[in-house]
């Protein structure tokens, strides 16, 4: 017998991974050693003008949302999702991307999908600066059903030590200034599925008029990177820490940006929700601290700002022509009370 009669076809590995190394190769920046295809990966960072420059790693997934691009046929928003998801966490520490490797797993290697999800990855990647230096393409016939697949991704950063974003600089009386999402980004989709496609019984190509578009393509917006919209107010030093709203929602998440002493007290109604969350809100019968939990509501990421720098905050988001709203401050910690605070009502 041969690999191929077990289901691994090498010949057809290779030919795909000569292809992403082509697109890989577009991502390049100073620092890249070596082309995709060895056995590691390397980079030398360029510390010139950098003074005490720390490393900052983060791993992450897509997750469900692999299932709405299988059923579309379209994967090459997946693909800049990993890699923005990433991005965006390690910005929460102020850091820069510098590198990032991915990993992708199917029972059988399918070129088609593979390329589109780099596609989008690359693209990503090069938007962010970040260069696709590596990972792994793997084929495991019966570990996963027919047309799906497996994605994550590993993202290098570096952040200047007396520039790292640390929670336990916050004070009562900064602000929280919201960044828009495009939509659920990369969370909520175990729910959204079973909503939509279980309970409503729609297709992903299906219309849906409350939210204006077909399901799966509003399901399949890809997540937002924020560093080419922040990187200059990181420069400056006018933000004191950052929460990247993903799995958990505000709720879950924004606890993470402030120091133990504090809570935030977030006015609810401080920014659109988008559609999609309403209709979901509407197909689940869902109360409000369960939406808060489960989806970002249309806000991506959250900056904590002192309250002296929030006009210059605001000034280069205006310039940068990017929307964002004022959803609440941080107060002195009262006992016995939960990390966020709720005020005003959540539009539905």
């Amino acid at each position: 017998m041969r690999y191929a009669d077990a289901g691994v076809n090498i010949s057809a590995a290779n030919e795909v991974k000569r292809r992403i190394a082509a697109m890989a190769g577009k991502t390049f920046r100073r620092g890249v050693l070596a082309p995709v295809g060895g056995f590691g990966a390397l980079f030398r960072p360029e510390w010139k003008g950098w003074r005490d420059p720390v490393l900052v790693a983060s791993a992450d997934g897509v997750g469900t949302k692999l299932k709405i691009a299988s059923a579309t046929g379209i994967h090459t928003t997946v693909g800049a999702d990993i890699v923005n998801h990433c991005v965006n966490d390690i910005l929460t520490q102020g850091a820069q991307p510098l590198f990032f490797l991915d990993y992708i797993a199917m029972g059988k290697l399918d070129g088609r999908v593979v390329e589109q999800v780099m596609e989008g990855m690359s693209r990503a990647a090069k938007r962010a600066g970040c260069a696709l230096i590596g990972g792994e393409t793997a084929e495991m016939p019966g570990l996963y059903a027919p047309g799906e697949y497996d994605l994550a991704g590993f993202i290098v950063g570096a952040v200047e030590r007396k520039k790292i974003l640390d929670p336990r600089r916050v004070r009562p009386g900064d602000v929280f200034l919201g960044l828009p999402s495009s939509g659920l980004h990369t969370n909520g989709y175990s729910l959204a599925r079973k909503l939509v496609f279980g309970a409503a019984k729609l297709g992903p190509n299906a219309y849906v008029a409350e939210v204006g578009n077909k399901i799966g393509a509003e399901l399949l917006k890809p997540h937002r990177a924020y560093w080419p919209l922040v990187k200059n107010i990181l420069a400056r030093g006018w933000v004191s820490s950052m929460a990247h709203i993903t799995g958990g929602g505000i709720t879950g998440n924004l606890p993470r940006a402030l120091p133990r002493n504090v809570r935030a007290v977030v006015e609810l109604g401080s920014w659109p929700v988008p559609p999609i969350f309403r209709y979901l809100a509407k197909l689940g019968e869902m109360d409000r601290e369960e939406l808060l939990e489960t989806f970002n509501m249309g806000v991506g990421m959250i900056l904590v700002v002192p309250a002296k720098h929030v006009s210059r905050v605001e000034a280069e988001l205006k310039r940068r022509r990017e929307k964002f709203f004022l959803i609440g401050r941080v107060e002195n910690a009262a006992r016995g009370k939960p990390a966020v605070a709720y005020t005003g009502t959540l539009p539905l």
